[in-house]
């Protein structure tokens, strides 16, 4: 059985279509149709129905969904055995990356590590902190460089790289600037604009206001740190953002005694082995942060 139709099928059934298969595979959408077609063939079933132009699982595919995924970790990780036991700093690195850390945490350790590791294949995925937490779960991708839980409790492995100061964050002709020593509860008066509440991000804004009894009033939320900082600039409301992101455009409104955080680093899983590339990406890590 051809690995190439069994990754064809997993993305099928992970991402219920074909279309957006063939873009996570770099084929296209009549090629990830062969491939079905010659695995439905091979194995004397249908994998797959489609209704009204959704893809969805019959039986057989379902009860076949576990096992190839099972199959293609083997073979990824009996690859990755031999490649390891050379020495060799090669192969394909699947990396979750959160998208403020993407921009501007990253490109020097990704621009440095390329250069001294050309025969390692990065395969990079911007996501959201929290997608990067199920994809490590589920053995998707190896290694995750985002936002780390504040309440983890979990058995995945983690490591602090950076600590993120965070700001309360408003435009610089915000009615806000006229006060002389602000508080929380006059910042709950006006309207904000922040990451979901349930997001890491967005969970310590969310414990803070609940710690001294106050609503928050959210006018808009997005998890996109960069449009965050947009609308606050022209004064669509306050928001919590890093203290690396103020600008001109914005200024940082103190609070007397309040002191925000968030810690950025990388996970993997606590039962996986970490890959010679992997490893070498976790010491360009903690290269950068001993910069810092």
């Amino acid at each position: 059985m051809d690995t190439q139709n069994l990754k064809a099928f997993v993305e099928v059934a992970e991402t219920q279509s074909f279309s957006a298969a063939a873009e996570k595979l770099h084929i296209t959408q009549p090629a990830v149709s062969k491939r079905i077609a010659t695995l439905e063939q091979q194995l004397g079933c249908k994998l797959f129905d489609r209704i009204s132009r959704t893809v969805y699982l019959t039986e057989a595919g379902a009860a076949l969904l576990p096992r190839a995924s099972q199959i293609l970790q083997a073979v990824q990780d009996a690859t990755r055995s031999i490649t390891d036991l050379q020495g060799d700093i090669s192969g394909e690195l699947s990396i979750g990356i959160s998208h403020h850390i993407g921009l501007h945490r990253l490109p020097p350790v990704l621009q440095s590590f390329s250069k001294q590791y050309p025969s390692v294949h990065l395969n990079i995925d911007f996501m959201d902190s929290e997608e990067a937490y199920e994809q490590i779960m589920h053995n998707k991708i190896e290694l995750a460089v985002i936002t780390l839980n504040p309440t983890d409790s979990s058995t995945l492995n983690q490591e602090i790289i950076w600590q993120d100061e965070l700001a309360i964050t408003i435009a610089t002709d915000h009615p806000l600037t006229a006060i002389t020593n602000p508080d929380l509860s006059q910042l709950s008066q006006y309207p904000a604009i922040l990451p979901g509440l349930n997001t890491y991000t967005g969970q310590i804004i969310k414990r803070l206001f609940q710690q001294h009894n106050l609503k928050l009033n959210i006018s808009m939320e997005t998890n996109y740190l960069e449009t965050i900082k947009m609308m606050v600039s022209i004064g669509l409301g306050w928001s919590v953002l890093p203290l690396t992101m103020i600008d001109p455009t914005t200024r940082a409104l103190a609070i007397h005694d309040l002191k925000m955080e968030r810690s950025l680093g990388f996970i993997y899983h606590g039962n996986r082995s970490l890959s010679n590339a992997a490893n070498a990406f976790v010491e360009a890590l903690r290269a950068d942060a001993k910069k810092a």
